[in-house]
């Protein structure tokens, strides 16, 4: 009998979670032990959902610590995929500052 939460064989569970302006994503999938996460994202799918995601620009972390592609997950796992900043975020405070000055 398979208790929640605990590694059932030579596999985990791990999450893929993307955010958007409009709408947050997290796939839960099971991967085979020693897998990385850059595999992991591979596995999900997200990428063909999301063809804006590419690993080689967009960074990525495990519960909110950049991490590389090349580390392997653990059990239970966030793996989380960042968007690409639409501004530099020294000029955005000054375009916020030119704006209060109006």
């Amino acid at each position: 009998m398979a208790i929640e939460n605990q590694v059932i064989g030579q596999s985990i569970e791990v999450e893929i979670a993307y955010a958007l302006n409009t709408m947050q994503i997290l796939k839960k999938i099971r991967v085979p032990k020693g897998t990385t996460l850059e595999k992991a994202v591979q596995l999900s799918g997200i990428m063909k959902q999301f063809p804006e995601i590419d690993l080689n620009k967009n960074r990525v972390g495990i519960f909110s610590k950049f991490s590389n592609r090349t580390t392997i997950l653990e059990h239970n796992d966030r793996v989380e995929i960042y968007r690409s900043l639409l501004i530099d975020p020294k000029e955005a405070r000054r375009l916020r500052v030119a704006i209060k000055k109006t």
